[in-house]
């Protein structure tokens, strides 16, 4: 059969493999900055990229012969790219729940949100901000909150020890400090 009577499932199944993480209950918790920055990557996919790629294949398509014309295999490749990330970001954005860690401003105890100091067995300290699974980037010390270190410090307070399962066995955190942003004026 001719790739031109063939077409892409319109099923969601492709959507896993980029992946929507899995959250406890469904729910997708996020800092209203990490909301801000996916409504505009998805504006920006929907409004400037994804009309410029069309653009391209659609001029592309004009040349002829679309089985060798690298423009327009690129074009539909990443007009591919682009659906898939778009559905992703809407599926997201849609269950996204919005917390205020300022709401815990002045507060001992660990919630999402909180920029937690703890000190591992060998006394070795590490600052953490527990943030959303979409905005978290461990090259800035941010961790997501279904974190396995996340999910061991959650609720625990100043002074506490909380257990931690590592490929090595357990390992014992002490909370040094926990922090909040300061509420906006």
């Amino acid at each position: 059969m001719s790739k031109a009577f063939t077409r892409e499932s319109d099923s969601d199944d492709d959507d896993d493999a980029v992946g929507a993480p899995a959250t406890p209950g469904g729910k997708n918790y996020v800092t209203r900055t990490g909301y801000e920055r996916l409504r505009r990557e998805l504006l920006g996919l929907m409004d400037e990229e994804r009309p410029k790629v069309v653009e391209a294949v659609h001029w592309a398509a004009k040349n002829g012969d679309r089985s060798e014309n690298g423009d327009y295999l690129y074009g539909k490749k990443r007009l591919r790219e682009i659906d898939r990330r778009i559905r992703f970001l809407t599926k997201r954005l849609e269950i996204a729940e919005v917390v205020d860690p300022s709401a815990h401003h002045g507060s001992d105890q660990v919630f999402f949100g909180a920029t937690v100091t703890y000190a591992d067995e060998s006394g070795r300290e590490t600052t953490i901000t527990i943030i959303g699974i979409d905005e978290a980037d461990s090259t800035q010390g941010q961790v997501s909150w279904v974190a396995p270190v996340s999910r061991a410090l959650l609720k625990a307070r100043v002074g506490d020890v909380v257990k931690l399962a590592v490929p090595g066995g357990v390992q014992e955190l002490e909370v040094l400090d926990v922090s909040y942003p300061a509420p906006a004026a």
